[in-house]
């Protein structure tokens, strides 16, 4: 991978990868977890049940709830029902597009030159191993509702290759496309009153563009203050995503577990 692409080659990749590939004309990116043979986990919208006689769902990442069988791989499209994460194979989850692979530890300099947010991260990754099973246990448990800003694929992503979790719900995700499509406009405003003090409109897109990285470097994961550790098995509990009838059984299996200990 190359300082202004992070594009690869199908051989390159191994199980653990954070992948992704744009899509509507490099409008957004869609994110995935490579688990190895050739199949890829992912985060869509739920698939919601309706009526054989009703349209297809078409979802967020244009991937219809009804669609085609894939010709290769019986398995591919795999998901829970009422859960948006979803098992594929990896030419179903490129549909044609190039492969590209999201890069962690990256420093604050390089990360910088990313003028695109979701391609990099400061923030470590966990081990292969970890990864891929944060990943498997999400396709079997859910990833909870999906949320453009909030809670993406790239939100999926980049939690199972690093256990983060943000407190603050009202704000950002973790994802770096969101934080791009917020800082923009932001850099924007912060910057249009200086039109006043600098007549030339270099010098006013220099500070735009200065402060539209810094805007995106501040939401990061790898330098954000608001994130915590959290472990795949105690990530239904901290996110609220059990019922009432599991809360109850969780805490009770909480206190034998504890008598147990006494």
């Amino acid at each position: 991978m190359g300082i202004l692409s992070n594009r690869v080659e199908k051989e390159e990749i191994k199980g653990g990868d954070h992948i992704y590939t744009y899509r509507a004309v490099f409008a957004y990116s869609h994110h995935g977890i490579y688990v190895g043979g050739n199949k890829v986990v992912h985060f869509t919208p739920k698939k919601e049940e309706s009526s054989s006689t009703e349209a297809p769902l078409i979802t967020f990442d244009g991937m219809s709830d009804t669609s085609l069988s894939c010709p290769t791989y019986p398995d591919c499209g795999f998901r829970l029902l009422n859960s948006g994460v979803v098992l594929t194979c990896l030419d179903c989850f490129l549909r044609s597009g190039s492969l590209y692979c999201f890069e962690y530890g990256v420093s604050p300099s390089i990360f910088l030159t990313r003028v695109r947010g979701g391609t990099c991260t400061t923030a470590a990754s966990d081990s292969p191993q970890t990864v891929i099973h944060r990943a498997m246990y999400l396709l079997q448990k859910g990833f909870g509702n999906y949320d453009v800003f909030q809670n993406n694929c790239e939100d999926f992503a980049l939690y199972c290759r690093t256990g983060l979790l943000t407190v603050d719900r009202l704000g950002v995700g973790r994802s770096g496309q969101a934080s791009s499509v917020i800082g923009a406009p932001l850099a924007a405003l912060l910057s249009s009153p200086l039109k006043l003090l600098m007549p030339s409109p270099v010098g006013v897109a220099t500070v735009t563009a200065g402060m539209y990285c810094m805007s995106r470097y501040a939401t990061d994961i790898g330098v954000r203050t608001d994130v915590i550790k959290v472990a795949v098995e105690d990530l239904a509990v901290n996110l609220g995503w059990l019922d009432s009838d599991e809360e109850v059984l969780e805490e009770n299996k909480a206190s034998d577990e504890q008598i147990v200990k006494l």
